[in-house]
């Protein structure tokens, strides 16, 4: 058992794509209750008949559970033959980057997804952005395969989400944050930039992200709704990496540290927490809003 376990943390860290799950099961969860609220009545019952239908067990069945599904498939086999992991862990964020911003090399300058190909077994080197503009047309269109408009439907859930983590939308040659050692708190072992964002954060937020949800859904404005909703997942993406960069690599007035490998560690303190927060809450507000909106038009 010790040696499996071994085994295991060390293909952890050889990974050399984005290793952690934004926004973790609740950050996930908490988008999904939000857009769940946002469904048209009509809309609705397509997406609860499309999730009665799937007989997938990776997750629970109902919509805000499906949002964390696209995790839990590309991790299925992380340890063993990867093949989901291999065909699908680049579609899950784009990595923009910090000093030089080019959101086509990001999305490996967009490979076409072949005629007759489902979006779902398209090229593994794809992005976020990508993958959400292939999936919207299946979900949209009646004569797709109910299979497939089912996968769309679950990774629709989860990427919508994963765009709108700013460390999904950037990196500055670290892995998106994963490797940036930081300390917060009273925590003596170093964990990363990344991880902080995907889950800590969201954390401190409740511990019920169906309560969290419901709270920050209540606080969005029709305004606020309406103006979140316009643009594009390439402008929602170019948008979260403009968070990435003032606020989740701004470690203005922050201690360093030297870790065991003699890498250089960040102290986040409380100022950089009251920088932190309110993004995260507007950014999980708009990816609820946002995912409501591509669903309501798919499937209106």
């Amino acid at each position: 058992m010790k040696v499996s376990v071994l085994v295991a943390l060390l293909l952890s860290a050889s990974f050399s794509s984005h290793d952690a799950i934004a926004w973790g099961d609740e950050g996930h969860e908490i988008v999904a209750v939000i857009a769940y609220a946002r469904l048209k009545p009509a809309v609705k019952k397509k997406v609860d008949a499309l999730l009665a239908a799937d007989t997938d067990t990776l997750s629970a069945p109902d919509f805000v559970s499906r949002a964390t599904w696209a995790d839990k498939w590309r991790d299925s086999d992380r340890f063993g033959k990867k093949i989901r992991y291999n065909a699908t862990h680049n579609w899950h964020f784009v990595d923009i980057e910090i000093d030089n911003p080019n959101l086509d090399t990001a999305c490996f300058n967009h490979p076409p997804l072949p005629v007759g190909i489902a979006a779902s077994a398209g090229p593994a080197n794809d992005c976020a952005v990508d993958k959400i503009n292939e999936f919207v047309p299946e979900l949209h269109n009646s004569a797709t395969p109910q299979p497939e408009r089912i996968l769309a439907l679950k990774f629709l859930l989860h990427f919508v989400g994963d765009l709108h983590q700013p460390l999904h939308s950037a990196d500055h040659k670290d892995r998106g944050g994963n490797q940036v050692p930081v300390l917060y708190g009273k925590r003596t072992v170093p964990s990363n930039l990344h991880s902080y964002w995907d889950t800590e954060l969201v954390k401190r937020l409740g511990k019920d992200p169906k309560v969290v949800g419901a709270m920050l859904s209540k606080q969005i404005t029709a305004a606020q709704a309406g103006e979140w909703s316009k643009g594009t997942p390439a402008d929602w993406a170019n948008e979260s990496f403009d968070e990435a960069k003032s606020v989740a690599y701004n470690f203005t007035g922050e201690q360093q540290f030297i870790d065991d490998h003699g890498g250089k560690g960040e102290h986040l303190d409380a100022a950089y927490d009251n920088r932190a927060r309110p993004v995260v809450l507007e950014q999980l507000s708009k990816g609820g809003v946002r995912l409501a909106a591509v669903l309501n038009d798919a499937l209106n």
